[in-house]
């Protein structure tokens, strides 16, 4: 069956601006979008760090792969592969072949709605990857599937392009046009829950947490 490209690379924001979002926890990006967006269900696998980049989707049929090899052979620095298997956990959409070559290819980790395997091959790694759960049973690999395109991950939709940021928390998107003006209210919460956490500390807390 045939795998289709709607686009062969993805307009990205800039690498400043997605930059400055590693250090935004995602709980205070999800504040400042209504609380609404984000994927339910997925879980962190890799050792340590952060996902910060641009939304490069996949969509496969469940517990099939083929879609993702052909995405490798496009994904450039800066992409994270996010992958709408359909949450199945039947069969492993990934493993740490396909970890290694998004990594050679310099992409910044794996947000997969779906399984992985050789999960110990990412937990001794920082590439970031997000997915469903663990399985070893092994993948199909005769499609059809579809890259570029809007996908649904854990009931949140992501858009080629969108910014993908993910922590300890979770993941999460959103589109590259509201990235400035969210960059800005999210760097004031964090100012104004420092100052909430310094005044808990110092003993002059007067339960303004609870308004915001």
């Amino acid at each position: 069956m045939s795998v289709t490209t709607a686009m062969m690379s993805v307009p990205k924001p800039a690498s400043d601006l997605i930059e400055a979002f590693r250090s935004a926890p995602t709980c205070i990006i999800s504040d400042n979008l209504a609380r609404l967006p984000g994927a339910v269900g997925l879980r962190q696998f890799h050792r340590s760090g952060r996902l910060v980049g641009a939304a490069f989707t996949v969509r496969t049929r469940p517990g099939d792969n083929l879609a993702i090899h052909k995405a490798l052979e496009l994904v450039g620095p800066g992409d994270v592969i996010v992958v709408d298997g359909g949450g199945d956990e039947t069969r492993a959409l990934v493993g740490e072949i396909m970890k290694n070559i998004a990594e050679h290819r310099g992409a910044a980790g794996y947000v997969i709605d779906g399984a992985i395997r050789d999960v110990a091959a990412f937990a001794a790694s920082d590439f970031p990857c997000f997915a469903r759960a663990v399985i070893h049973r092994g993948p199909y690999k005769s499609g059809p599937g579809e890259i570029n395109v809007p996908v649904s991950i854990g009931g949140s939709v992501v858009s080629p392009g969108d910014i993908v940021v993910g922590d300890e928390d979770g993941v999460l998107s959103f589109p590259a046009a509201i990235a400035t003006s969210l960059l800005e209210a999210v760097r004031a919460q964090m100012k104004r829950e420092d100052e909430t956490l310094l005044a808990i500390r110092e003993g002059r807390y007067q339960g303004s947490y609870a308004k915001s």
